[in-house]
């Protein structure tokens, strides 16, 4: 009797553990952990995908872990493999080369987690990078400004060719402009980041007077609307209103200045939501099983201008 009272005790010991165990693995699959990186959560339309982001994965029940490293692209590098080492489910990139994190993207792919870019590019090893077209967002702004200037006339590009999509937008410029030998690339000034509205505004100001004379700046060019809303403030602040500024990104800010008549004349209008809702549902094709639809997808921008 003792023996059989000992061999049901057993069994049902081995039954309890195997629930329990069952159990934690079912919790441990239904939740995703996923990791945000970027190096410029200070800019408004990144800080607008990365809110996006969270938010939509928040609804599917994953938890988010947002890292912002304040444009330094080695501590990008440093914090993506501690994240990688911590086996995270999913890697998003926002607004970020993936060039620069290479190594960390193949580490990634080694270890089978997908890294998804969002306003980003796409290379080898990545799953999927969600942006805007931006060699056609520059054709449609830079042929704005040509025929606004007359196709000639005294411009001054603002830029930062270390982000993936402002670098494809300027070397469109660059290969527009050489169809127009009568515009003049006064200088290209390397925009710093963090705080390009400051340094716009301050570079601006140097090269207005550097350059007093009417006329000898027609147009300003700007790979993004925060550069275009600090030269359009010490354009103003110069009373030289003659000078017309355009932006790319459909900034809340600029968008109000072009309806209030200042120097910012148009800009293209970005649908960062509609990014970050194509990476998450495709992140969620990938975590069911299945693939993503393509390796770069684009949600569409739209002109804006002043009446």
């Amino acid at each position: 009797m003792r023996k059989i009272l000992i061999l049901i005790f057993m069994v049902s010991l081995i039954i309890i553990v195997s629930a329990c165990g069952d159990g934690d693995v079912s919790d441990g699959e239904g939740e995703k952990n996923v990791a945000i990186l970027t190096p410029f959560l200070s800019s408004v339309t990144t800080k607008q995908m990365v809110d996006t982001l969270e938010q939509q994965a928040g609804d599917k029940g994953w938890s988010t872990n947002v890292i912002d490293t304040n444009g330094d692209v080695g501590a990008l590098a440093s914090r993506m493999e501690d994240v990688i080492s911590s086996n995270v489910d999913a890697i998003i990139l926002v607004s970020t080369d993936p060039n620069q994190v290479k190594s960390q993207i193949d580490s990634a792919e080694e270890k089978g987690i997908p890294v998804f870019g969002s306003d980003a590019s796409y290379i080898e090893g990545m799953t999927l990078n969600a942006t805007s077209d931006n060699a056609e967002m520059s054709k449609l702004i830079s042929n704005y400004l040509i025929e606004q200037i007359g196709e000639e006339g005294n411009l001054i590009v603002f830029t930062h060719r270390p982000h993936p999509g402002v670098l494809k937008r300027t070397e469109v410029l660059d290969e527009l402009l050489k169809d127009y030998p009568d515009i003049n690339v006064i200088t290209e000034q390397e925009i710093q980041v963090p705080g390009p509205i400051e340094n716009s505004r301050q570079q601006m100001e140097n090269l207005l007077l550097a350059n007093k004379e009417t006329d000898s700046i027609t147009a300003v060019w700007a790979g993004w609307d925060e550069p275009a809303i600090g030269a359009a403030q010490a354009i103003q602040a110069a009373n030289r209103e003659d000078i017309i500024v355009t932006g790319i990104d459909g900034n809340s800010q600029a968008i109000e200045m072009i309806e209030n008549g200042s120097p910012i004349k148009a800009t293209v209008k970005q649908n960062f939501d509609g990014m970050a809702e194509i990476v998450i549902e495709q992140m969620e094709n990938v975590f069911d099983g299945g693939e993503v639809e393509d390796t770069e997808m684009y949600a569409p921008a739209e002109l804006i201008e002043g009446k």
